[in-house]
């Protein structure tokens, strides 16, 4: 099942929101939706959810439109929020069987069972919401995005406030959602998204900038070559900036760097020869590709 934006367009009083944007999410695929803070994508997940209506556009999801059945878009998706909305009063058990009647699920006790074990909640299951953790917090969210089994979901920011150990339970999680599911989500963990999606969308100020793969993504932005470097001493950008055909430095740690050039030539050579002049001990030296973040700097700068 495919959700199909087209020129969607969302406007606030004098400003923008959103700007004419389109593109697909297929099924069977993991779609990150990347972009700075306040640049649109709060507001199109809220507008593909019927939280919104849109200003002009038009939105499908398995081809019902959300502006013409709202009802029948909203019982194939999924949907947790950046600001996870839930009852904290009650406990997490009682709270998902809650929200199991209101989608009428048969079976619910069984149901709600499964989502516990899945996200994780078997140990948390018979506490109160609001005494769990921000991490725990979030596996409620997404388990009662799950509950009614949504052909879609929609993630804004799923991952936020998890420790390490449930991170990667959590993308694990979404990854094996994704093969079957349609799953759009939002995040500003940049490995997050080179570690599970298929598909890449960034917005900048309410406009579409990008739309593809990763892989293709880099090879985009890639007009330099980045080469990381390491030196037993302690050097200087000053000093490295005299290296022919560097364009510009950049410190990773104490003694490594990442120097980019544009130039068509191999210049490993010259940096091996650099180093032995200045006597700097080269420990590793290695051609690199663009990370999502460089990406993501690029094309939102």
């Amino acid at each position: 099942m495919s959700v199909v934006v087209e020129g969607l367009t969302k406007v606030f009083g004098s400003q923008k929101a959103v700007d004419n944007i389109s593109f697909e999410a297929k099924q069977g695929a993991i779609l990150g939706f990347l972009g700075p803070n306040g640049a649109g994508k709060t507001t199109t997940m809220k507008i593909i959810t019927c939280f919104l209506p849109q200003t002009e556009g038009k939105v499908s999801v398995g081809g019902f439109d959300v502006e013409n059945d709202p009802m029948e878009v909203r019982k194939r998706i999924g949907y947790l929020p950046e600001h996870n909305p839930l009852y904290k009063d009650l406990y997490v058990k009682e709270y998902l069987g809650f929200v199991a009647g209101l989608h009428g699920i048969k079976n619910k006790k069984q149901r709600v069972a499964e989502m516990i074990e899945q996200t994780g909640l078997t140990r948390e299951q018979h506490k109160i919401i609001g005494t769990l953790s921000k991490g725990y917090r979030q596996r409620v969210g997404l388990a009662q995005a799950m509950l009614h089994n949504p052909e879609v979901l929609i993630l804004d920011e799923p991952t936020s406030g998890l420790d390490p150990n449930q991170l990667a339970e959590i993308r694990s999680l979404i990854k094996q959602l994704g093969e079957e599911k349609t799953v759009i989500f939002s995040t500003h963990i940049m490995q997050e998204v080179q570690a599970i999606c298929d598909q890449v969308i960034i917005i900048n100020k309410g406009k579409l900038v990008a739309n593809d793969s990763i892989s293709t993504l880099q090879q985009r932005v890639a007009g330099e070559t980045l080469i990381s470097v390491e030196f037993a001493e302690t050097t200087s950008v000053n000093l490295l900036n005299k290296i022919p055909n560097i364009s510009k430095v950049k410190q990773l740690s104490d003694n490594r760097w990442q120097l980019h050039t544009s130039s068509a030539k191999d210049i490993r050579a010259t940096i091996f020869n650099f180093a032995v002049t200045h006597k700097l001990t080269l420990l590793e030296m290695k051609k690199e590709m663009y990370s999502v973040e460089d990406v993501f700097q690029q094309l939102t700068k």
